[in-house]
């Protein structure tokens, strides 16, 4: 056969394989398959589902009154504003618990409950308003990610706990294609000067919901936010907006990581390897962090400014690890330090991100 059409046929072979890669239906990393266990013992009651919140989107920034560093916190504005967001944290913190009971114990009481407490803020269409400041948006963000992370174990279980709830799962799915589209109007077109954690946490949000509801323009939207994000990296590792934090920059450059981390990861498991973006930002990102975690001056001297490590001295803050360490070869000492804090569980991410991750550490839970 010519050299030409051997060329023309490999380049037809590459284009269909491309084509069915972009049709495939979108999927999570592996752990999210793991089937429902069963536990002795009887569940809990269900507690009562928080109050779904319809209102404007308007809160009280815990940073209020703080120069443009944002980085020191106003403990009478952080008040106001744990109490304006109560039943919004209530119903991430507490479905996420649902959740992962359910998967641990699988009871059908504690998957019904999970289900009402969702279906109940979707019939409400709630968290939608289009009146909203930046705490507000980013609220929204958060919830949208807590909530999608969390569901996507229900999704995908291999016991298939969904099965009976069709019509439920399709008002929540629908009310998360929603939000995922609202989180999308709120954080894109932003100057590069205004792009940081939270644009990060926003595209979290979207890739799990993107996953979730096999939705590939938001699978797209996550990625190329990723990338935006990856193009921040400077060549030593530091992103220089969160440098801006001042005493919190090392906090922040911390803060980055679990929904960079995240994303690589479900990017990889659909084909779209993240890795090498701007010579490997995400590895660069994650080194400077954990040097600086070690010798904190690092920060101090490049913002002038002793770090606060407050935040750092809790392990859900370093749950970015497990993703990470399963898209890279991390060092035995790194790995060490993993395991001395797993399980990691936070509900920005889902709930037990080390179940899902690395489930040779489960029995840990």
């Amino acid at each position: 056969m010519p050299t030409f059409k051997l060329t023309t046929l490999s380049c037809l072979l590459g284009a269909l394989l491309l084509a069915n890669a972009a049709q495939a239906a979108l999927r999570p990393p592996l752990g999210y398959y793991a089937p429902v266990e069963t536990r002795k013992g009887e569940p809990d009651a269900c507690p009562a589902v928080p109050t779904p919140y319809t209102g404007k989107l308007e809160f009280t920034s815990k940073y209020q009154g703080s120069d443009k560093a944002r980085a020191t916190l106003n403990v009478a504005a952080e008040k106001t504003f744990r109490s304006q967001t109560e039943d919004i944290t209530v119903l991430e913190k507490d479905f996420n618990k649902l959740v992962m009971h359910y998967m641990r114990d699988g009871h059908p009481q504690q998957l019904d409950c999970a289900l009402q407490w969702l279906t109940t803020w979707a019939k409400a269409d709630a968290l939608l308003s289009t009146e909203f400041n930046h705490t507000g948006k980013s609220m929204r963000k958060w919830a949208l990610g807590s909530l999608s992370g969390a569901y996507l174990r229900l999704k995908f279980s291999d016991s298939r706990p969904l099965q009976p709830y069709g019509e439920q799962t399709r008002v929540i799915e629908s009310w998360f294609g929603k939000l995922a589209d609202q989180v999308v109007r709120d954080w894109s077109g932003l100057p590069l000067k205004k792009i940081n954690n939270h644009s990060y946490w926003a595209a979290w949000s979207v890739m799990a919901t993107a996953v979730a509801i096999d939705r590939r323009d938001l699978f797209d939207w996550s990625v190329q936010q990723f990338r935006v994000a990856a193009n921040q990296v400077d060549d030593k590792g530091y992103l220089p907006n969160e440098l801006k934090r001042e005493q919190r920059a090392l906090a922040y450059h911390n803060y980055s990581l679990p929904p960079l981390a995240m994303i690589a990861a479900f990017a990889q498991v659909n084909g779209v390897d993240l890795r090498n973006e701007n010579n490997g930002a995400l590895r660069r990102l994650a080194e400077r962090v954990l040097a600086g975690v070690d010798d904190p001056d690092q920060f101090a001297e490049k913002t002038r400014k002793k770090q606060d490590m407050e935040d750092l001295k809790k392990d859900a803050k370093y749950s970015w690890l497990e993703p990470y360490c399963a898209l890279y070869s991390c060092s035995p000492s790194v790995l060490a330090w993993k395991e001395s804090m797993e399980p990691f569980k936070t509900f920005r991410l889902g709930g037990d991100v080390t179940r899902v991750f690395n489930r040779r550490t489960e029995e840990k839970s």
